[in-house]
This record gives structure tokens, sequence and C-alpha cells, in this order.
């Protein structure tokens, strides 16, 4: 196997333990909620501290990367991960579940950035649609198995097996990145932190509020919407986590239009038809009762999958179009800062206004409140998809394959 495979490998085991620790702690958040007697806002944070942790220790990538070497930096990361996923199942109050599930970011926080400036350096611009692809696979895979994992183990076991579940693959992932990954020197240039002179370029800042306002926004609502559908239309936690199923099919779907057209169309059609479509999803939420029929609430699930990941897979394949090869772990660090920010944003707005809307209306006027604002706010990148130079991102992209 070509070594460019191997770091593509160890990069997406990282990259789907990430968003499985994101995903599959909601389902259980009713289940919590008993368990510690708390409310759907302050059992958000059991999703938005590890989120948390992984935004704040991003911004050290780059550096700490040219200090260790990215192949000791990514098994340390590792190691920290699992040894705070297992104390986070064994935690015994809300407090000390967060306080280890923030830990827990911090060692996932890492895998993202460092694996992917690895990976990233391995093939050429052109090449790297087709890698985006691969990780946008990866990023409809993880959203479909966590909750549906969740949600059986919280129905027939117990809800510390979600942070048990994950280990055994962490602790492949490390076992690979031990035998596969060479130590390698870094890139030239200088130890520092966030290198926010990159953001002058367009394609690299159109890509980040893309990020912000779709797949932030999404992660947001399946914090807050999970509990909603269990709480209010009644659905099981197997069910509501069995919903990520339909929403990874239109995913995949999606993904691979990108792959496909992504040359030919450019960001710009793309970004404008993804956003329209997760935007109606998410509006759509505020007709789910418990009398919807189960087949309107996956219908919008589907809408949400479709356009949310035309969207993320859109901007994947944009961001890193005019970076240079010295440039990538600074462009990485600051791209999945973005996204890990976004993540944060997008779930703890989201809560935050939840709980301000419980204060002055009824639970199913506060829920709807949040939807439709959310839905609004998907719709925001489509302004900076209609100014884009489309024609030139496609002029550079023909270049690159002549």
């Amino acid at each position: 196997m070509a070594y460019r495979s191997k770091v593509a490998i160890v990069f997406l085991l990282g990259f789907f333990l990430d968003l499985i620790n994101m995903f599959i702690a909601s389902v259980a958040f009713p289940t919590m909620a008993v368990a510690f007697h708390s409310s759907a806002p302050a059992l958000a944070w059991v999703s938005n501290g590890y989120i948390a942790g992984m935004t704040l220790v991003i911004p050290f990538s780059a550096l700490i990367t040219r200090r260790l070497g990215a192949k000791r930096l990514f098994i340390l990361s590792l190691t920290l991960f699992c040894a705070a996923a297992t104390a986070a199942g064994m935690s015994d109050s809300l407090n000390h579940l967060i306080f280890w599930r923030v830990l827990q970011g911090a060692g996932g926080g890492l895998l993202i950035p460092v694996g992917q400036a690895l990976a990233w350096q391995q093939f050429k611009p052109h090449e790297r649609a087709g890698l985006s692809t691969a990780v946008m696979l990866v990023a409809l895979l993880a959203p479909a198995c966590a909750p549906a994992l969740g949600g059986v183990l919280i129905q027939f076991f117990h809800w510390r097996w979600i942070f048990f579940a994950p280990l055994p693959l962490a602790v492949v992932t490390l076992l690979l990145a031990c035998l596969w990954l060479k130590n390698e020197t870094a890139p030239p240039g200088p130890a520092r932190l966030l290198h926010f002179p990159l953001l002058s370029d367009p394609l690299l800042r159109f890509s980040m509020l893309v990020y912000l306002c779709v797949p932030g926004i999404f992660i947001g609502v399946n914090v807050v919407g999970l509990f909603y559908l269990q709480s209010v239309a009644k659905m099981t936690p197997a069910a509501t986590g069995a919903l990520m199923l339909p929403w990874s099919l239109a995913s995949f779907i999606a993904i691979s239009a990108t792959g496909k057209y992504f040359n030919r169309l450019g960001p710009r059609p793309l970004i404008i038809t993804g956003g329209l479509l997760q935007a109606a999803g998410i509006a759509g939420l505020t007709t789910v009762s418990a009398a919807t029929p189960e087949s309107l609430t996956i219908a919008l699930f589907v809408l949400m999958g479709a356009g949310g990941s035309l969207c993320s897979s859109t901007a994947q394949s944009t961001a890193f179009l005019n970076v240079a090869f010295e440039e990538m772990p600074d462009a990485s660090a600051l791209w999945n800062f973005n996204r890990q920010l976004s993540f944060f944003l997008g779930a703890t707005l989201l809560a935050l206004i939840l709980s301000t809307l419980q204060q002055v209306f009824t639970p199913a006027q506060a829920w709807h409140g949040v939807f439709i604002l959310s839905s609004v706010i998907t719709l925001l990148p489509i302004m900076s998809a209609l100014r884009l130079n489309n024609q030139q991102v496609l002029m550079h992209l023909h270049k690159e394959t002549s």
C-alpha cells in the first residue's frame, strides 16, 4: 500500500472518531436528564464540552506539530482521547462528565488538523477533490452510525456505553499510527499560532463562512433536536438515532454529486442548492409532533442531509485550492479551528436561544423559534456565493488538471 494511502487511512479513522463523539451523546440526553436531574440546555454541555475542548486546542496544532512532529503529536492526542473517554464513561456527576468531555475533546481536537495536513501534503491540488470526497463520506458515515449505535446502547444497556463503545476503534487507530506514520520533518515556517493572514484568500474565507452557517448550525439542531423528538414528538432513543440513517444516505448522494460535478460547475450552484435544501428541512421540524407520520420526519432529515453535505463537501473542496504546500499546516489549523468553532457556536447558540425562549414562550413555541432561526442562518452563505467569482475557480481547476 502506498504511503499516502496509509496516511489518508489514519487521518480518516481519526476524523471518524472525532465525529462519532460529537454525535453519539445527544441521543442520550433524555436518559441523562433523569440520571443527573438536569435540563436540556445543561445537558447540551456534554456535547458542547467536547467541542469546546477541540476548539481550544486546534489553534496550537501547527505550533505543536513543528515542535513535536506530526507522528508523536498524533499518538499523544489519541492516548489522551482514550483515557478521557474512559473517565467520562465512569463519571458520577454531570460536572465530572463535562470535565472529562472537555479533555477528551482536547485529545480529539489535534487528530484532525495534524492528520489533515499530513494527508493533504501527499496529494496535488487537483487530486484533493477526491480526498475531500473520502473525507465527506466519513463525515456522513459517523453521524449515521453514532446516534443509531447510541440509541441501541441506551435502550438495551446503559448511557455510559456511548463513551466506551468507540474505544476499540481508537486503539486500532493508535496502533496503525505507530506502525504506518513516518517521523517526517515539518514544513519550513515560523513556530506560531493561528496564521490569520491566510484569510486574505477569498476561497478559504468563503469556505469557512459556509461551515459556520451550514454544518455548524446542523450540529446545533442535532444537539437540541433529538431531545425535542424524544420529549415532544415521543420518539424512542433508537428511532431518533435511526433518523441519521436516511440523513446519511442523502448525504452520500450529495457528496458523490459534489465529487462528480465540482470541477465542472464550481462551488456557487452547489452552495446555493445545498443551503436551500437544509433550510427547508430545518424549518420543517416545526411541523413535527407526536401525531406526525414518521415518513415526514425522515423526509426532513433527508433534506438536511442532502443540503448540509452538499455545502460542506463543496466547502472542503474549495478551501485549499490556493494554499501552497508550505502553508498547509497553518491553513489546516485555521480551517479546523473554524470547523470546530462553527460546531461549538452552533450548539451553544441554539442551546442558549432555547433556554431564553423557554422563559418567555411555551415549550413548543420555544423549540419552533429555534428551528426557524436556524433555517434563516443556514441561508446566509448564499449571498456570498452569489458574489463569488465562480468562473475564476473553474479556470484554476482546469489549469491544474491540464
